[in-house]
């Protein structure tokens, strides 16, 4: 049986690209999105004809008992969890205070934080019987320097960063491996970037920033960074990582 990796929130970019690194390297993989069934089909395809094996499912992780049944049933059918990829977006956009409503202000935390903690519930207590897990969380600037407009982006990646934390002093000695990943930077991912730019305004920042200036950050290249974090030896064990393109100003230096 092979080890399982479960991606919650498997895009075109990080989540997707994760995924297809894990299953070129033996494990099955289970993506799981909220939306777009035909790009989730072509994910799980482009695994399949490499010859590797993952599983996807559409599923909306802020509804009530989502994530806490998928887990539970791909322990009962697919076999145990050993990787959980955390890669749920929490952005809204930038909202002034006296435009982020309750409910937006909410949406934000439900994603970045709730959810989170959800996820370990389901699986940390099988995780820690067997001894072995672990647990990769994508992380953003907002984690540790809070900006205008960002009042429920901040908030939330503050509270997930702190959550890590608070996960890692629990499980680390029980065996599970936590990390909070620090993603500094504009990702090259048309289905989180690209949609957030429109594509027009994506296309040319690719063209002059991103492809071969090498300015936008690969996917593809996370990805590595991120397979090499689970395969650690606990003596070693990474628990915070940020990274971003050479170009960039690191976040410290802003």
């Amino acid at each position: 049986m092979k080890p399982v990796c479960l991606v919650i929130g498997a895009g075109a970019g990080i989540g997707g690209n994760v995924g297809k690194l894990f299953a070129a390297n033996g494990y099955h993989t289970v993506l799981c999105r909220r939306s777009d069934e035909s790009g989730l089909k072509k994910l799980i395809n482009d695994i399949e004809m490499a010859g590797n094996s993952a599983s996807g499912f559409l599923m909306n992780a802020i509804e009530e008992e989502a994530i806490e049944s998928r887990i539970a049933s791909i322990e009962a059918d697919i076999g145990p969890i050993e990787v959980v990829v955390y890669n749920l977006g929490a952005q809204i956009g930038d909202r002034s205070l006296a435009d982020t409503s309750y409910k937006a202000f909410e949406m934000g935390w439900k994603m970045a934080t709730f959810g989170l903690f959800r996820a370990a519930s389901a699986i940390c207590p099988a995780m820690v019987e067997r001894g072995k897990g672990t647990f990769l969380v994508t992380s953003a600037t907002s984690a540790v320097r809070g900006n205008a407009g960002q009042h429920s982006h901040a908030a939330a990646m503050g509270g997930r960063r702190m959550l890590c934390q608070s996960l890692n002093a629990e499980f680390a000695p029980k065996g599970i491996h936590v990390a909070h990943i620090i993603v500094d930077g504009a990702v090259d991912a048309p289905d989180t970037l690209g949609k957030m730019l429109g594509q027009e305004q994506f296309l040319k920042l690719r063209e002059t920033k991103g492809m071969a200036h090498d300015g936008l950050m690969l996917p593809e290249k996370i990805a590595e960074t991120y397979y090499h974090i689970a395969q650690q030896h606990r003596s070693v064990w990474t628990h915070e990582l940020d990274m971003r393109s050479f170009s960039d100003l690191s976040w410290w230096n802003h």
